[in-house]
Order: C-alpha cells, then structure tokens, then sequence
C-alpha cells in the first residue's frame, strides 16, 4: 500500500499569542511555511542559534500531564495541542516559531491554533505523505489502563477512547469515536478543553504552577460539575483525550492508518504505543511510500 495523498503546508504565516498554563509566562507562536519532507519542526527563536527541534518520537521527554520535546539543550512543552491541530488539519511540514519553552494555553484546547491555521489557508504540496499501516495488534499497558493499535479494514484512522473515572464524580464514565479527518477535527474535537479535577488543580497551584490560570480557562471539575464554567459537549473529557491521541501519535513524522483504542490511556502510554508501531514498521520495512 502506497501513501494516499499529497503533503500539507500552510499559504502564510499565523501567530497566535498566550500564557504557558505551567510556568505562567507569555508565549507568542508564530506557524511558518516549510518545503515538502520538512515535517514539523519547533524553533526557539529565544535561544542563541534559534536551535530547531523535530516533533518526533525520538526527541520526546517523558513528564507527567503533558507532552515535552527535548533536542539538545533545547526543549518545548506542552505540545500536544498544537501537534493535534497540525496532524488533525493534515498539516505535514510547518516551522513552529516560539519565543518561550511553554506553548500556550488558550482556552485548554486546539481551537485558536485551528483558527490561526484556517486563517493561513492550507496548500497542496507535490510530495506524497509517507504512512504506517498498522497491520498487526499491539498493545501496551496493563488491566487498569491501556491503548492498542489494531488493523483496520477501511483504510483509516479512527480513535476510541474509554475515560473512566468511576461512580461519584461529574465526570464518571465517557466514550468516544471517531474517524479522523480535517472535517471531524474540526467539528468534533478541536474545541474540547483540558481538564483536571479540583484537587489536583490545587495541588498543582501549591506548588507554585498554574498561577496565571484559573477554573475559566480550562475544565476544574468540583463535586457538581465545572467550575466557573459549561461544558461544551457532556462528553468534553473524553474528547479532549482523544485531541491528545491525536497529538500523541503525531510524533511518527508520518500518517498512521488503523484503529486506535484506549483504555484510561495518557500520554505516557501513547507514546509508549507509538514507539512499538514505529519499532515494528523499521523492522518489517511497512513504512509505505509512493512508487
């Protein structure tokens, strides 16, 4: 099976502007065009030499609650929303310009990065997208959380997620599913919000992070619900974690075609996911590519 379609760039620069939900600071991203088999790549334009770091799997740093990328010396954190919106939009090669380590919050989700790209206009490019096709089921994780990778039969990339938080609180028990596409992104996932619950923001807070966000700008869940705010979806949780599946899994560099499951999962277990997809396809030559 050859690549089905045609790398993606953006027409003209977009920058969107905000506060790094961690350290608190003022961040500026700018997206920035880049030629064919460029991939995505992050530039700290606040360091000497604007040092250039690849969004793939080999440069990821393991850390708790979010997804951080480390060439070097250099490194940026909290990725995964802006690697969901570039992979969900099929937006292959981009310059991802920042003048902090942190990438912004926003609002808690992909929606201000996909109106700074829509606004930029997507443009064909004449290289072929390179794939993975999951042909066997790999599974990592155990009984109490997991995500498996499985065949699919239709040529696709489709997401289930299982979010379990068992009886007694408002966010309980979700499912999701999804057939990826620029479209579903979208209107489907795009603008679903991070989320934590009460105790764990003030947790957090103790210890000195997160002092510049509030239960107004992402999902702080009390006993009866948010705080300070409306759910978008009943089913906003769930979805969000499948925005950072989707962030998660855009560290291969490349499209990946299967049926993606998830049980609990986080971006640990993801990224553990996608070295075994990535580890297999090398070893059995499946990284397909256009004749």
């Amino acid at each position: 099976m050859h690549g089905s379609r045609n790398q993606r760039t953006i027409a003209k620069p977009a920058t969107v502007r905000g506060t790094g939900y961690w350290s608190g600071q003022d961040v500026q991203v700018e997206f920035h065009p880049a030629d064919p088999d460029t991939g995505i790549v992050f530039v700290r334009q606040d360091l000497p030499d604007c040092p250039r770091i690849p969004a793939l799997i080999a440069n990821r740093t393991e850390t708790p609650l979010r997804t951080i990328l480390r060439c070097g010396q250099a490194g940026v954190d909290m990725i995964e929303h802006i690697m969901a919106t570039l992979a969900g939009l099929r937006i292959d090669n981009c310059e991802v310009r920042v003048d902090s380590q942190e990438m912004p919050g926003c609002d808690g989700s992909s929606l201000p990065f996909v109106e700074a790209i829509d606004e930029a206009q997507i443009v064909p490019q004449a290289a072929c997208r390179r794939e993975i096709t999951i042909e066997q089921v790999i599974r990592c994780g155990d009984e109490n959380s997991w995500v498996e990778a499985r065949p699919c039969c239709r040529g696709q990339t489709i997401l289930q997620f299982e979010l379990d938080y068992g009886s007694g609180n408002p966010i309980g028990r979700q499912t999701f599913e999804i057939s990826l596409s620029p479209e579903s992104f979208r209107e489907q996932l795009a603008a679903s919000r991070t989320f934590m619950l009460e105790n764990e923001a003030r947790a957090l807070q103790a210890k000195g992070l997160g002092r510049r966000t509030s239960s107004k700008d992402l999902l702080v869940f009390g006993q009866h619900g948010p705080l300070d705010n409306q759910l978008r979806w009943d089913d906003e949780c769930v979805r969000h974690k499948v925005v950072d599946m989707v962030g998660d899994l855009a560290l291969a560099g490349c499209d990946l075609v299967g049926h993606f499951v998830a049980y609990r999962s986080g971006h640990r277990l993801n990224a553990e996911l996608l070295r075994e997809i990535c580890s297999k396809a090398a070893e059995h030559d499946s990284l397909k590519r256009c004749a």
